[in-house]
């Protein structure tokens, strides 16, 4: 299986606009291990047996609804409360409120933000009238930073609600992803702690978990940083610590995303193991959508954690099994394979291949069960 996995590595690195990828896939029991990070023209060069480090972009999202979680288990908060608890008014006010001036906002829960059933507007795509969205200024215009009273300015003059937020005890919901959600429990954890969210992130993973190379740019790892790829949107290699910063997402490796994946899934990153399979105890599935950070069908989500199953009717001869996760808009990755007890993770550090993931998953998850 190695050399097959070394195969589907190089025709990852010819895909097009791909210059940096890796690749690491480890079984359940340890049992089975292989690992690659490779350039394709680009001048970073990588040591044999030395891990680089990545943007994981929305892969932080596992990490920011873990925290969640612990906090509801600490009883320092409760999913099912109110946002207006922990925020004051001015970032509340006016956040979900229609064209008809009907505000919902005061009906907004952590649980709509962690399951994307908020019906709130992605900030990062909102376009103001005769303007660019805030994904293409910094495309376009160079790095900039934002604070979250900037973020939720352009979604309260800027954006328009979705859809009502989602009744919690219905069994389908409405859902769509929004990167404004998670800004919001970022907001949440830092006004329910006190602290700042690299903070807690060090306290309650990097720390426990042993994740040494895992850090928010402009911060420092528990270690020494290790080589990091670029990100590349096109064949413009994306400079943007500001940006980076802003977006809350974290650097990390292949290794240290793996022990994060294997924590959550067997509870060890909790107290209690039964509060992690809150993450994955309900799923709702996205809408069609064309976006360029967002994904859409056939993904399902559940609290912080993606479920993505290729349909049938594209692989009608050879079911392919569910795998649990997450991507970022940088075609990163983390996932898990409930069925072969194997995880997976890496990045093609491609915003203009985001979807990447979506068709070398199911190649990987077809390759392991034709090995085990």
């Amino acid at each position: 299986m190695k050399e097959e996995l070394g195969v589907l590595f190089q025709g990852l690195l010819k895909t097009k606009q791909v210059k940096h990828a890796v690749l690491s896939v480890e079984s359940g029991d340890g049992s089975f291990r292989w690992a690659k990070a490779g350039s394709n023209g680009g001048n970073e060069q990588f040591e044999p047996g030395n891990e680089v480090s990545f943007w994981i972009a929305s892969v932080t999202k596992l990490f920011i609804a873990a925290a969640i979680l612990k906090l509801q288990e600490k009883g320092q908060l409760s999913i099912y409360d109110h946002l207006a608890q922990y925020l004051p008014l001015n970032i509340i006010e006016g956040l979900h409120r229609t064209k008809s001036g009907e505000d919902h906002s005061n009906s907004l829960t952590i649980y709509h933000l962690l399951s994307h059933t908020s019906g709130l507007p992605d900030y990062i795509e909102i376009k103001p009238k005769g303007g660019k969205s805030l994904f293409d200024l910094v495309l376009e215009e160079g790095d900039r930073s934002w604070t979250i009273e900037q973020t939720l300015g352009i979604v309260k003059t800027e954006g328009k609600p979705l859809f009502p937020p989602q009744p919690i005890d219905a069994d389908k919901k409405k859902a769509r992803y929004s990167d404004t959600n998670f800004q919001l429990l970022i907001a949440i954890i830092e006004a329910v702690t006190g602290r700042s969210i690299e903070a807690v992130f060090k306290d309650m993973f990097y720390k426990p978990l042993n994740l040494r190379s895992t850090y928010h740019p402009g911060t420092k790892p528990l270690d020494q940083k290790p080589t990091v790829i670029p990100t590349w949107c096109g064949e413009q290699k994306l400079d943007i610590p500001l940006a980076m910063k802003s977006f809350g997402d974290l650097n990390s490796t292949g290794g240290d995303l793996l022990r994060l994946m294997r924590a959550l899934i067997s509870g060890e990153a909790f107290n209690h193991p039964a509060t992690g399979e809150l993450m994955r105890e309900k799923w709702n599935q996205f809408g069609f959508l064309i976006s360029p950070v967002a994904p859409g069908w056939p993904i399902e989500y559940g609290l912080g954690m993606m479920r993505f199953e290729m349909p049938r009717i594209f692989t009608p001869f050879q079911s392919t099994p569910a795998v649990i996760g997450h991507t970022g808009a940088n075609g990163s990755w983390l996932f898990y394979c409930p069925d072969y007890d194997f995880y997976i993770t890496g990045t093609v550090s491609q915003v203009l291949a985001a979807a990447v993931p979506f068709r070398l998953i199911p190649r990987v998850i077809k390759l392991i069960g034709n090995s085990f």
